[in-house]
């Protein structure tokens, strides 16, 4: 009988530790912090109005991997868990595009608004993107 009070006894301060470590924020295994940065904007058309369904593209200024998302109808965007970064973006519509906004800084749990403008003179990105997977 003492064998299995032990043994249990053993399991079970294995088992509170554990959890404790796994609930505990400490440098080693807690949850991650800095990515949770928001950019969120609209894009306009030329004459100024929302532009609905248009390609906001965007990735870190260090030149990662760039991503995409769209305007829903009221030509609006949000782009969630970003780390502290710089980020350019830019977006495109109608065979028109925005200039690139370079070096947008978000920091941690911040939520930076930006404003893309199309125009009629900015030329296609000379790099080509491959479209996320939905």
């Amino acid at each position: 009988m003492r064998h299995s009070f032990n043994f249990l006894a053993r399991n079970l301060l294995a088992f509170v530790l554990a959890l404790a470590a796994i609930a505990s924020p400490c440098a080693y295994g807690g949850p991650q912090r800095g990515h949770n940065a928001e950019l969120t904007g609209e894009v306009l058309s030329p004459s100024g109005k929302p532009v609905a369904g248009a390609v906001v593209t965007y990735q870190s200024g260090g030149g990662h991997t760039a991503h995409v998302v769209h305007t829903d109808v009221h030509g609006r965007f949000t782009i969630v868990k970003l780390r502290r970064d710089n980020y350019d973006l830019r977006a495109s519509a109608h065979g028109l595009y925005s200039i690139w906004e370079k070096n947008v800084m978000v920091r941690s749990g911040e939520v930076k608004t930006v404003t893309l403008r199309l125009t009629e003179g900015a030329e296609a990105a000379k790099s080509s993107l491959v479209a996320p997977r939905q």
